[in-house]
C-alpha cells in the first residue's frame, strides 16, 4: 500500500474479528514504530504486547468513560480492548526526551508525548497496510494501568491501542480543506 493511500484510508477501528494476529505482523508493526523519530534520537518509547485476556480485561478496566465520572463500559474503546487479539501499550521513560544535558530544552516539557505519538502513528498506518485495525487510546487512568503493567517508576503509560482485523470499516469522516488550516508567512495570510 503506497504511504498517501494508508493516511486517507486507515480508520480508527473499534470492532475485531477473532482472528489471531500472526507473530511476524506484529513484528512488522513494532518495527515501524521503531524507525519513528524521537527528540536527539533517545528513543524513550517501550511497547508492551499483550495477548492475556486477563490482563486485557484490566487494561479495559482502566478506561475512562466519555462522561465525566463514567465507568469504563461506557467507553467505546473498553470492549475493543477486551476483544482484539493483541493490545499494544505505548509507554515512555521519562527524563529521556525533551533535554539538553539534564535541563528541559523547550517551553513544552518533556517531549515524550511527541515521540511516542510519532512512533505509534507509523505503527498505525504499518498495521493498517497489512489490513489490521488499530485505535489510538488515551483516555485511561495511567496510574492504575502502570500498575497493571508493573511498569518501573521512571515510565509512564502514553497510549494503548487493540490490534486486530477489522470487524467493519467506518465511514471516511470529513475534514477540514487546507485553506482553513494552513497559513503563510504569518497566521491568517
Amino acid at each position: 500500500m503506497e504511504v498517501m493511500e494508508a493516511i486517507r484510508t486507515r480508520r480508527s477501528i473499534r470492532s475485531y474479528k477473532p482472528d489471531p494476529v500472526d507473530n511476524q505482523s506484529i513484528q512488522i508493526v513494532l518495527e515501524a514504530a521503531r524507525w519513528a523519530p524521537s527528540w536527539k534520537n533517545t528513543q524513550c518509547w517501550r511497547f508492551i504486547v499483550v495477548h492475556n485476556n486477563g490482563i486485557k480485561a484490566a487494561l479495559a478496566d482502566c478506561l475512562i468513560g466519555s462522561i465525566k465520572g463514567g465507568l469504563a463500559s461506557k467507553n467505546p474503546a473498553a470492549e475493543a480492548v477486551r476483544t482484539a487479539p493483541v493490545v499494544i501499550v505505548a509507554c515512555a521513560e521519562l527524563g529521556k526526551s525533551g533535554y539538553n544535558g539534564d535541563k528541559l530544552a523547550t517551553d513544552k516539557g518533556e517531549w515524550y508525548m511527541f515521540d511516542v505519538a510519532l512512533a505509534m502513528q507509523n505503527f498505525a498506518l504499518a498495521a493498517h497496510s497489512l489490513g489490521l485495525g488499530t485505535v489510538h487510546i488515551g483516555q485511561f487512568d495511567a496510574e492504575r494501568t502502570a500498575g497493571v503493567l508493573k511498569l518501573p517508576e521512571n515510565f509512564c503509560v502514553v497510549e494503548m491501542t487493540p490490534l486486530g482485523y477489522p470487524e467493519q470499516e467506518p465511514n471516511i469522516r470529513p475534514r477540514k480543506e487546507l485553506a482553513e488550516i494552513v497559513f503563510y508567512e504569518q497566521y491568517g495570510q
